[in-house]
């Protein structure tokens, strides 16, 4: 048994209705085999349970863990493509770099590299898009196995429109994708997911056969790209000659409550609609949509549809992995599309980092904030000595204007300790540890 001596941020419940940020200043949670046991003042609890070991946090913030709802594990290496719109980045810097991982060394070399990335960034489960090589994302899993990471992948496959070594045969694509979920779907903290690349690179067999090992894989997971760019949606509803871009993924049963699109910067009413209705979340990627020029994304149209919306760094057209400046970008493009954005609180944003990626992910019930019988999956954040943070943190008007102050300042380099399951996993740089008392 562990007491965590902190101040504690969390959003158990969704800020779009109304709530707002639960913030423990003097905070106390039991932990007990990985799960949150009790939660209260820390002197509360410390006279419960006099003789626990505690582990002092007191010199920052704890959160919960981070939840990506979409990033690709082979562009860990392609970032700072910039100046390109998205059919040309993926061609000149995402494809080159995705092939190489045809050579297994390599794979496992950038497996750990990006595995480590999301741990150093505070996240502690990813919606991961694989590689188009299985021995690949076996890497992959292997990685995320190794360090504990709550991990839903799989095979990418497109068979058209890609360079021709990263395409597969439909068969063989469903040979390839089930012999992978038969080794790591439910091992561990791995899922599997079912991952056309996107519309315009899969035909209708290979859309057919992830079809079929999405029913055939029990609690198996879609993902894909939707409505990204203009030029992409025009080039989709034309070679696809479907009425929608979401219409080329429906008629093949992809579409549903364990479905997550990336993106969406473009859905027309019927697409809402109809993403609404079948329960399908969006994966929203702001740094990406601003890197390559796609758009500012519609959240008012998305919230009034009733679909689910959580934050996805994408990784290759984006930044880096840091959901605090995913957040920080959600709320910039909200602020420029002006009478329509929807104006964003700080809780709004660690909503969309932690508990909202966690319910589109169904581990609603085990992660994505810190309450009791949740499992401690977290991060400490202690600001940098020297850094910006460090300077305007200790003078923050309370808790809501802490927080604002970290998503708009935060860096991995502020992340000091993570924990997934109770387990201290990071972060691999050094930097400072949680002491105990």
């Amino acid at each position: 048994m562990t007491l965590y001596h902190a101040r504690i941020f969390d959003t158990p419940d969704d800020p779009f209705t109304g709530a707002g940020l639960r913030a423990d200043d003097d905070g106390g949670l039991l932990v007990i085999d990985g799960a949150i046991i009790e939660r209260g003042s820390y002197a509360q609890l410390r006279a419960r349970h006099p003789t626990e070991t505690v582990v002092d946090l007191t010199d920052g913030v704890l959160l919960p863990g981070f939840v990506d709802t979409h990033v690709h594990y082979p562009q860990i290496r392609a970032i700072g493509g910039l100046g390109l719109p998205l059919l040309d980045w993926l061609e000149q810097c995402a494809l080159p770099e995705e092939a190489r991982l045809a050579d297994v060394a390599y794979a496992r070399t950038i497996a750990r590299e990006f595995v480590t990335a999301l741990i150093d960034a505070g996240t502690t489960t990813a919606l991961v898009f694989g590689s188009h090589f299985a021995r690949a994302v076996d890497a992959l899993f292997e990685a995320a196995a190794g360090i504990g990471l709550r991990i839903t992948s799989g095979l990418v496959v497109s068979d058209r429109m890609l360079r021709s070594d990263l395409h597969i045969h439909a068969v063989i694509a469903y040979d390839e994708m089930r012999t992978l979920a038969d080794r790591w779907h439910g091992v561990g903290r791995a899922r599997y997911a079912v991952i056309p690349r996107f519309a315009l690179s899969c035909s209708n067999d290979l859309l057919d056969a992830c079809s079929t090992l999405h029913r055939d894989i029990d609690g198996s997971w879609v993902t894909t790209h939707i409505n990204e760019n203009p030029a992409e949606i025009i080039a989709v509803r034309e070679l696809c000659q479907s009425p929608s871009y979401l219409d080329s993924y429906d008629r093949h049963k992809l579409v549903d409550p364990r479905t997550v699109l990336a993106h969406n910067v473009h859905p027309t009413y019927g697409e809402l609609t109809r993403l609404g209705a079948t329960g399908a979340s969006v994966a929203h990627c702001p740094t990406s949509n601003a890197a390559l020029g796609s758009g500012l994304f519609p959240l008012d149209r998305h919230l009034a549809a009733g679909v689910r919306v959580a934050l996805g760094s994408d990784v290759g057209a984006g930044t880096g992995p840091s959901l605090f400046k995913e957040g920080l970008q959600a709320y910039f493009v909200q602020q420029l599309r002006g009478s329509d954005g929807v104006p964003l609180s700080a809780a709004h944003l660690l909503y969309l980092a932690t508990a909202a990626g966690a319910a589109a992910l169904e581990l609603g019930a085990q992660i994505g904030d810190l309450s009791p019988g949740k499992r401690f999956d977290a991060m400490w954040l202690r600001p940098d000595d020297g850094g910006t943070l460090s300077r305007v943190l200790p003078h923050a008007n309370g808790a809501d204007d802490a927080l604002a102050k970290i998503f708009a300042l935060a860096t991995p380099s502020d992340v000091a300790s993570v924990w997934i399951d109770g387990v201290a996993v990071g972060p691999t740089q050094g930097a400072g540890q949680a002491g105990a008392a």
